[in-house]
């Protein structure tokens, strides 16, 4: 394990979404062992637990998945108005390739049955617990100096067929994670000029909206 862990405070600080930064060496089974573990240890509506990982190492694999989602890129920098495009098109927005390893976090909304404590108002708390597991493995893995990209630019029927999940379980994430040459202290998105941060000031409310 790593000699000195770093505080949740400043893992929160260092988790970038990683792209370009990926070195190209895997990360030990032992250290995927434990992000995984952190992944597992999220708190679930109901404690159904409804995530699955996927760990996807197949050159193959990866490189079909690296594929379909350069096209789908493609066709978002198409419908961008001419200025958008300029600043999108230096943007890398995934590590497939380069990680060389893909872990798809999956929700399965049937874990637990029918009567799941806590989700019978809000059935979307089911979802809300897979992402906390993502989090717990992205901030997890911030800790190990582990670099983690979220890619969002595929087609969620063509990821379920790829990789043979089941219905009714839904693939919510890929996540390319690896070792990383270095985190970028500004996330490319502001660095690139696409979006900036808004203020803390800004999304605080009290009492209403």
């Amino acid at each position: 394990m790593t000699e000195s862990l770093v505080s949740v405070y400043e893992a929160i600080r260092r988790r970038r979404d990683v792209r370009a930064e990926f070195s190209g060496e895997l990360i030990p089974d032992e250290t995927l062992q434990r992000v995984l573990g952190a992944a597992h240890a999220a708190p679930s509506v109901g404690n159904t637990q409804p995530w699955d990982f996927i760990v996807v190492r197949n050159p193959d694999t990866l490189a079909t998945f690296a594929d379909h989602v350069a096209d789908r890129r493609r066709a978002f920098a198409d419908s961008l108005p001419e200025d958008r495009r300029k600043t999108f098109d230096p943007i890398k927005i995934e590590g497939i390739r380069e990680s060389g390893t893909g872990i798809v976090v999956t929700y399965d909304p049937s874990r637990g049955g029918q009567n799941i404590l806590g989700r019978h108002t809000i059935d979307d708390t089911g979802l809300f617990s897979a992402v906390l597991a993502i989090q717990n493995l992205w901030l997890a893995a911030a800790a190990e100096n582990i670099g983690v990209g979220w890619v969002s630019f595929y087609e969620e029927e063509y990821l379920t067929e790829l990789l043979d999940i089941p219905a009714p379980v839904r693939p919510i994430a890929w996540l390319c994670v690896g070792k990383v040459d270095q985190f970028q202290e500004v996330p490319d998105l502001e660095r690139f000029g696409w979006r900036t941060r808004r203020a803390l000031a800004d999304a605080i409310h009290w009492e209403r909206f």
